[in-house]
């Protein structure tokens, strides 16, 4: 789903090669590339931080937002924010779901529907992000536990900026993650970012629920992750 643009925040990239984007207040933004792997011949591998290896536990996590037919610009906002956690055996410990009313446009359009199954009635009685987004960091554990979050794709991490920034929430925990899609698409050689079902098509699994559905798409990913971790390096 297309979103707002932001601006590129300064980039770092680590020692062991991965690319975090730094800014300030949790409001990072990874529009900025830094390709450390162009030779073909290499298949690059999700080389993590030392501090993000540290990491006891995986959040892969996935949001649908409000959408139109018509390509109008209009700011998009979360409805829908899924997520798998996973220990550092890769086991699934937990899932989480929630849907969420939007703020500016708090009706669901036939298209949006017709896109993510997701209707009217699942967002009347729905809390607005900032409440939300507290439901989810409690279920996270950011204060007790260390935690790597993951999405396939960067538009899950900069639509967590957009909507905190429109409920002026600060979201510091959103510099520990990484874009899963970005770097399975690296460590396959593939110049082009491999959409999640056919990475699943690759790794001999299938695609379990309804696609575009926040909670159905995280459930999948994790089980992508937990079989390419290793091979990805990441545990």
């Amino acid at each position: 789903m297309p979103d707002s643009a932001l601006m590129p925040a300064p980039l770092r990239t680590t020692s062991l090669g991965l690319d975090v984007c730094m800014g300030s207040k949790g409001r990072e933004n990874c529009t900025a590339k830094r390709h450390l792997f162009t030779t073909a011949a290499i298949r690059p591998r999700l080389l993590l931080s030392l501090q993000a290896m540290s990491k006891r536990q995986f959040i892969v996590y996935d949001l649908e937002a409000t959408c139109w037919r018509s390509r109008k610009p209009r700011k998009v906002e979360i409805i829908e924010i899924g997520a798998v956690k996973l220990n550092e055996n890769l086991e699934i410990i937990d899932d989480f779901c929630q849907f969420v009313r939007p703020k500016l446009h708090p009706e669901i359009s036939p298209f949006c529907t017709k896109l993510t199954s997701i209707v009217q009635d699942d967002i009347e009685g729905a809390p607005l992000f900032d409440e939300a987004i507290e439901q989810f960091e409690d279920w996270v554990g950011f204060d007790d536990t260390r935690s790597m979050l993951m999405s396939w794709g960067e538009f899950d991490r900069r639509q967590f900026a957009n909507d905190a920034r429109l409920h002026n929430m600060d979201l510091p925990w959103l510099k520990y993650w990484a874009c899963l899609q970005r770097h399975y698409s690296r460590w396959k050689g593939s110049k082009n970012q491999i959409g999640l079902k056919n990475a699943l098509d690759m790794e001999g699994l299938s695609f379990d629920g309804t696609q575009h559905r926040a909670i159905e798409d995280a459930r999948n990913m994790a089980k992508l992750f937990a079989k390419v971790a290793k091979p990805l390096s990441i545990v």
